[in-house]
């Protein structure tokens, strides 16, 4: 099979595999306990890696940039430099490939070695839905944490970046905020939340379904995991790029 051809087989596959999410998304009975423990398990299990990660893009971002703007004199527009740029942009990005990095890879590997071990076979026999209980719990945990990760992540990166001007320039606690709550409105924070919606969605229907339908034999559990990854991680992109497209067509 060609590349070309490769490429729209697993595309019109995954639009089915979504499709059949929407259809299974208002039937009865809704796992609520397993939805729980997926929203724990995306959530808190990820709070570390996110927040070590936001601290030190707003430190680096920070070291970075300072010297090019006290070359210009233009220190003081920092805390607004800094805030609009990890809120609008560098912040969802980065979080969302952490977690497809993280997230999306556990997906697939614990649902590929599910269906290696025919427990999702086994679940049908039962008459359990498969899909409901698997699939659609996971991919609303992601849906609704990935954001809640996000606004964590823009937080503490903004922190990092506060005590960097603190220890460079001797900016006060409440200076610092300040600047920043000024510089941020509504056209910058909810875009990028709005965004985050869809990155967690496309993260955890990736790693779903390349789970799903893994290959047999513990090589095509790790192939599913590792292209769950890097599909997630490019629709990532993809998903970005047209927001913030829409973004200039409707501020235009």
């Amino acid at each position: 099979m060609g590349v070309i051809q490769q490429f729209f087989v697993e595309t019109g596959n995954l639009s089915l595999f979504a499709a059949q999410f929407f259809r299974e998304l208002p039937r009865r009975p809704f796992e609520l306990q397993e939805f729980l423990r997926q929203c724990y398990y995306v959530g808190n299990k990820s709070i570390f890696l996110v927040g070590v990660t936001g601290f030190i893009m707003g430190l680096v971002l920070t070291l970075q940039t300072r010297p090019t703007m006290e070359d210009f004199g233009a220190e003081a527009y920092m805390p607004s430099m800094v805030a609009i740029s990890i809120v609008r942009e560098i912040g969802p990005v980065i979080t969302a490939l952490i977690c497809a990095g993280k997230i999306g890879s556990s997906i697939g590997a614990e649902l590929g070695s599910m269906k290696v071990t025919e427990q999702i076979d086994a679940m049908e026999v039962s008459g359990t839905n498969p899909f409901n209980y698997l699939v659609v719990t996971r991919v609303l945990a992601t849906t609704l944490m990935i954001p809640l990760l996000v606004i964590l992540a823009d937080s503490i990166a903004i922190f990092g970046s506060y005590l960097v001007e603190s220890a460079k320039g001797q900016v006060t606690f409440q200076l610092y905020f300040r600047k920043v709550f000024r510089s941020l409105n509504f056209t910058d924070l909810l875009p990028a939340i709005f965004k985050s919606f869809f990155f967690g969605w496309i993260i955890g229907l990736v790693g779903c379904y390349k789970g799903y339908f893994s290959e047999k034999g513990t090589a095509g559990v790790g192939r599913a995991a590792n292209s769950g990854v890097v599909l997630a991680s490019m629709l990532v992109f993809v998903i970005d790029f047209m927001a913030v497209l829409l973004g200039d067509i409707f501020i235009e």
